[in-house]
């Protein structure tokens, strides 16, 4: 049962995770309904089969450190809880990740369609997922395409997840921190207003964040309040983004290999994961 607190402290996590408003979240926020980490989380604790985590935004043929590390967050989050999560992304997240955890790999590149992607079809019969989240993963624009903030196209080394979205059965918690994400069709009217080629894919419940790790980490400190259990305290964000750059992470905007998230030093995070601990009552 949702109670006050739980509603409050939704709400003071959401604020939180916009309070830099780096890229225009915090000015597109009154666009959502308040709650939405709340509801989000609810989501994910109800489920119990198989999660879809799709993740991955391209950079020169590789992959940003911004999306993989919160997609590992609730990877480990949701495994513990006693689902079954599966990270979905392109080929060179895929093999960079695949020893460790179970990974579904789609090969990028999008051509326009006028029907339904057979390959959306085939994966949610044979996965049957119970739950989709994605996290800063590209969107489609409205003429079919992919861009990344700085409006070049990216369509040829983005998988095309949008179909997952639209076709599913099962609830979709996309999580983006600019308005070029899956799932920022949900408040296309405000982000029209932000200077990027914004996604117009929807889905049920739409979070945002200055950064979108730093969203997961959100949920999993709602996550932490219901189940008593303090998961945010055992993470290591730096050896996170060592495991992902050692494997070709470069960071989302700057471009190089550091141990950054969207020009962000990795001690930004950790203050922010102790705010996110002290509003969930552990520290």
């Amino acid at each position: 049962m949702v109670t006050n607190q739980d509603f409050i402290l939704s709400q003071q996590i959401e604020d939180l995770l916009v309070s830099r408003n780096l890229r225009g979240m915090k000015t597109v926020q009154p666009a959502l309904s308040p709650g939405y980490c709340l509801r989000a989380a609810r989501m994910l604790l109800d489920c119990k089969g198989t999660v879809l985590i799709g993740t991955g935004f391209p950079v020169n043929n590789t992959f940003e450190t911004d999306g993989p590390v919160g997609a590992i967050a609730l990877y480990r989050l949701m495994e513990a809880m006693g689902s079954t999560p599966i990270l979905v992304c392109g080929s060179p997240l895929a093999r960079a990740l695949s020893k460790d955890y179970r990974t579904h790999e789609l090969v990028p590149g999008n051509e326009l369609k006028s029907e339904s992607d057979p390959q959306a079809i085939q994966d949610l019969a044979a996965l049957k997922p119970e739950l989709i989240i994605t996290i800063e993963l590209p969107g489609q624009a409205a003429d079919g395409c992919y861009y990344n903030m700085r409006g070049e196209d990216i369509s040829s080394q983005t998988i095309f997840f949008d179909d997952f979205v639209r076709l599913a059965s099962c609830p979709v918690v996309p999580i983006g921190d600019g308005g070029n994400e899956l799932g920022m069709g949900n408040i296309s009217e405000a982000v029209s207003a932000l200077d990027i080629i914004p996604s117009v894919t929807t889905c049920d419940e739409l979070v945002i964040a200055d950064v979108s790790n730093w969203a997961a980490h959100g949920l999993v400190a709602m996550l932490s309040l219901w189940t008593g259990t303090d998961w945010l305290g055992g993470w290591n964000n730096r050896a996170v983004l060592e495991y992902l750059v050692e494997r070709g992470s470069v960071d989302g905007v700057t471009r190089c290999k550091t141990l950054t998230e969207d020009g962000l030093p990795c001690e930004d995070t950790d203050k922010l994961i102790q705010q996110l601990r002290q509003l969930a009552g552990f520290c």
